[in-house]
């Protein structure tokens, strides 16, 4: 009789298992990483002036430029979001440290009449740098003053 009882109790826990994949709970996606409503997980552009630099941040990758600046490339690790503030920390393919930090403050650049949602700081080698970020598409639409949303 036990032994009935077990083989009935390992059928039904063995059709239990497979059910269709359609019947199980569908999974909730991933929230995205936004900060100042700025989406995290799309393009975004880091700038600053005196002395002009940009950092491009996309999936792929950061890339770091500027003027009488040699390009550098590092891996993307994704943002650690604290709150306000996202930062990113990586190493250039040359070995070079860079941080960026993203602090959800408005930001002038001081050369334009634009404000951006994000102040950055970032450093690389030794230098510390100062400047403003937005998504690259809401700067490609963006005129040339005004809030860059």
């Amino acid at each position: 009789m036990r032994f009935a009882l077990l083989c009935a109790v390992s059928a039904a826990a063995l059709t239990a298992c497979s059910q269709p994949a359609a019947e199980k709970a569908p999974v909730a996606p991933a929230e995205g990483r936004t900060l100042a409503k700025v989406d995290l997980d799309q393009p975004l552009r880091v700038m600053g002036t005196e002395p002009f630099w940009a950092i491009e941040i996309t999936p792929a990758g950061l890339t770091y430029s500027g003027v009488d600046r040699p390009e550098q490339k590092a891996a993307n690790p994704g943002p650690a979001l604290h709150g306000t503030v996202a930062v990113w920390t990586t190493e250039t393919e040359a070995m070079t440290p860079l941080v960026v930090t993203l602090m959800a403050t408005d930001c002038s650049d001081g050369m334009s009449d634009r404000t951006y949602p994000l102040t950055a700081k970032v450093e690389v080698g030794g230098e510390n740098l100062t400047g403003c970020a937005a998504s690259s598409a809401a700067i490609a639409k963006a005129g040339e003053s005004g809030r860059v949303e």
